[in-house]
């Protein structure tokens, strides 16, 4: 059991004056103006010359720096098993683009080798990423569909693979092109933070749909069938069903060669997972399974005698570099804006895992501009989107990676098979590169345990995954993304629109305070309602906030108001009555007087009265003036205006004498919010109730808002609270609000 503490605070009540005197607030830190900051930024010196170069090019920090014998050897390891898995991932997401496989091989050469020289991340691999390639797909065929290349040949119509191969291939360019761009654009202008507002539910909805949706694109060559190509909303469906309805045309040799190799992949990968301490290096299956495959197509004449479709045609060597058509930019700039932000974002959240766990620092901006500058200088050389890759990056850091340096080898032996081994694979069952990516996908799929896990944790957030899942899998990417962030910024309008309010009490023997409506033991200090909301109060919420006020303290503002300047009215009518009668009857004595008695006698004296001084006159005025004064000095010492019964129902807090409104989670004020303050006080001091802010913020007592705020000093909070029995609450503020900080509104 926890022992039992006890700690106890005296100290003075202090209001901000004082506070500030107190802890002597004043500007401590000199910083330099905003000339000098500008000299300094020009000036140029070979340090500051060498540190700029460094962080714009890290190789050059950390290579002459490299412990060869320290590192090498895990590099080299770990570079031969992500290259061996760059060679069948690369052959199979290319299709997934809509690309010919050897465009896979290109995109995993040039963009790893520019990402080595810029990145400050050890441990990602970059290149070839089945969401980005479907993503890039997705804009491939929907620019050059298959029905745009349909020729009349001696055997029928065809389409002309070649002049759509090479139209999908400028458009792949041109959009990494773009891609790279934005990039690089946003980490020149310090825009890293933006994949901050894609929230972690969105990421993992949004990559588990293109997940599913990368499955769906993949049935077709695990069963052999070949059904109809499908874009835009509900191809996801469309897709399926005709898949479905093609099974009884299955081809049995290609469904055969894909659950082989879907059993082998994901036994030798669990293998792998189970026994990765004690394997020196992972099984590289996929590779293993591309060469067997190839081999027993080849030697086994799968192709003449059951026609299994293989890969085809793999060039050897480099295509000489070309300039990307940018009159296709028009109808692409929104897509790749939207892979600008996806590839970052998978690649920043992997960085930062690898980094927190090796306890290194990533650089935000320059991984956007990293991974821009890979896109965009491959765009020259026919590649496509790049990202990084899931599984490959867990090889390469189970494997023993130490540095960038695992990017280097592996390109090394991505050059070797481009130039003289990537033709041997052109016999190489696509069946089997389907099942590589299947398996792939697996920890993608695993996020669908996010349901529960969110369930149990945040129902908002799940309603985002969700919407987010479904909005993708039937809008299609594009759109669905869109939709995605659209539905997740109202979530976040919402939030901020409906917080939750609270009346808070003391917990007895504590100095906590706490949500009376959750804590059965916090009970109200007598007198006194502390009221509390969720979030910060700003000109969307700022009504809000006042009605949550009056309802959850009890007084009906309008109502109360209405009433009191209603007796006011009355009581002015009556009095303003009573005034002019007696007026006019001290008129009429005056009068009579003076028809009865001659000018210049000032007494006489009648046989009921004693002798009468017609000589003074009384000042009405005089009369008028103790009246009212009479009338107000009595008011003003009521605490509370008199009403009767049907309204005293209504006033449910009539015992109230002092309101605190606990500002702790006010961040910034705006003008709705200062006059929302306002409006609280003045209402509620016409009702002779005393109102205080708590716990205010001191990055937002401003100049601009102290000149609208009246600060209290002590001796008047003392004189206005200690009767009541609240100073002791507000001397303990400091404990449940930071610091004591009492306010009042002019």
């Amino acid at each position: 059991t926890q022992r039992e503490q006890e700690y106890i605070v005296q100290r003075e009540v202090l209001d901000q004056v004082r506070l500030d005197e107190v802890a002597e607030k004043g500007n401590w830190t000199t910083k330099p103006s905003l000339s000098e900051r500008v000299k300094e930024s020009l000036r140029c010196s070979v340090s500051k010359l060498k540190r700029t170069v460094v962080s714009w090019v890290p190789v050059l920090g950390w290579l002459p720096q490299y412990q060869f014998k320290e590192n090498f050897a895990g590099d080299f390891i770990s570079g031969c098993s992500v290259a061996s898995m760059h060679l069948p991932q690369g052959m199979a997401y290319a299709p997934l683009a809509a690309l010919p496989p050897v465009f896979g091989l290109y995109t995993s050469f040039f963009p790893v080798l520019i990402f080595v020289i810029f990145t400050t991340s050890k441990h990602i691999s970059i290149g070839t990423f089945s969401v980005v390639s479907m993503m890039a797909g997705t804009v491939t065929q929907r620019l050059a569909p298959d029905q745009n290349f349909i020729v009349n040949g001696t055997n029928g119509s065809k389409v002309d693979t070649e002049a759509r191969d090479a139209a999908r291939v400028q458009i792949a360019c041109a959009l990494a092109l773009l891609t790279g761009i934005f990039q690089i654009l946003l980490g020149l202008v310090r825009f890293g933070f933006v994949v901050n507002y894609l929230s972690q539910p969105l990421i993992r909805a949004y990559t588990t749909a293109s997940a599913c949706q990368v499955a769906c694109t993949q049935l077709k060559f695990l069963f052999g069938v070949s059904p109809a190509l499908y874009s835009g909303p509900l191809s996801f469906v469309y897709t399926v069903v005709d898949v479905c309805r093609l099974l009884y045309k299955t081809r049995l040799v290609e469904l055969i060669a894909s659950l082989i190799s879907l059993f082998v992949l994901i036994v030798i990968k669990q293998v792998n997972f189970r026994f990765k301490e004690k394997l020196f290096v992972p099984i590289p299956i996929e590779l293993i399974l591309v060469i067997l495959g190839t081999i027993i197509t080849h030697y086994g004449g799968l192709i003449g005698k059951f026609g299994i479709s293989v890969v085809g045609k793999i060039p050897s060597g480099f295509r000489a570099p070309f300039v990307p058509n940018a009159s296709y930019f028009p109808s692409i700039v929104g897509d790749a804006f939207s892979l600008a932000i996806v590839s970052y974002t998978i690649n920043i959240a992997l960085s930062k895992t690898f980094a927190f766990k090796y306890g290194y620092r990533v650089d935000n901006n320059q991984e956007l501009v990293a991974v821009g500058l890979s896109n965009t200088i491959g765009s020259f050389f026919y590649c496509y989107n790049v990202s990084s890759s899931m599984s490959r990056s867990l090889v390469q850091e189970t494997t023993g990676c130490k540095t960038q340096v695992t990017g280097i080898i592996s390109s090394v032996f991505m050059l070797i098979i481009i130039v003289k081994v990537g033709s041997l694979f052109e016999e190489l069952p696509k069946a089997i590169l389907s099942s590589i990516v299947f398996v792939n996908l697996t920890l993608m799929f695993m996020q669908l345990a996010d349901v529960y896990t969110l369930w149990k944790t945040s129902k908002t957030d799940l309603l985002v995954w969700l919407v987010t899942f479904i909005c993708t899998i039937l809008l299609n990417l594009d759109i669905g993304l869109a939709a995605a962030v659209g539905f997740s910024l109202l979530t976040f309008i919402f939030r901020s629109q409906l917080p939750r309010y609270y009346i808070l009490g003391l917990v007895p023997g504590t100095d906590l305070y706490l949500d009376i409506e959750t804590y059965r033991e916090a009970k109200e200090i007598p007198g006194i309602k502390i009221f509390r909301s969720s979030a910060t109060m700003y000109h969307i919420s700022s009504e809000m906030y006042l009605d949550a006020l009056e309802k959850k303290t009890g007084f009906d503002l309008e109502t109360l108001l209405m009433a009191k300047r209603k007796r006011e009215a009355a009581q002015k009518r009556k009095e303003e009555k009573e005034l002019k009668k007696a007026t006019q009857g001290n008129q009429e004595q005056s009068r009579m007087s003076e028809e009865e008695f001659p000018e210049g006698q000032t007494s006489t004296k009648g046989p009921d009265m004693g002798e009468v001084n017609w000589g003074y006159q009384r000042d009405t005025s005089m009369f008028k003036l103790d009246s009212v004064t009479s009338f107000q000095s009595v008011d003003s010492i009521k605490k509370f205006p008199q009403i009767d019964e049907e309204e005293k129902g209504r006033f449910s807090g009539s015992d109230t004498h002092s309101i605190i409104l606990d500002m702790t989670t006010t961040s910034f004020v705006d003008v709705a919010t200062v006059n929302t303050l306002k409006k609280i006080f003045r209402d509620f001091e016409e009702l002779h109730l005393d109102v205080y802010l708590a716990g205010c913020q001191g990055e937002w007592l401003t100049r601009q808002t102290r000149e609208k705020v009246n600060v209290l000093n002590t001796e008047a909070l003392e004189a206005s609270v200690a009767p009541h029995d609240s100073l002791a609450y507000l001397s303990k503020t400091k404990i449940y609000f930071y610091n004591c900080r009492i306010l009042s509104l002019s």
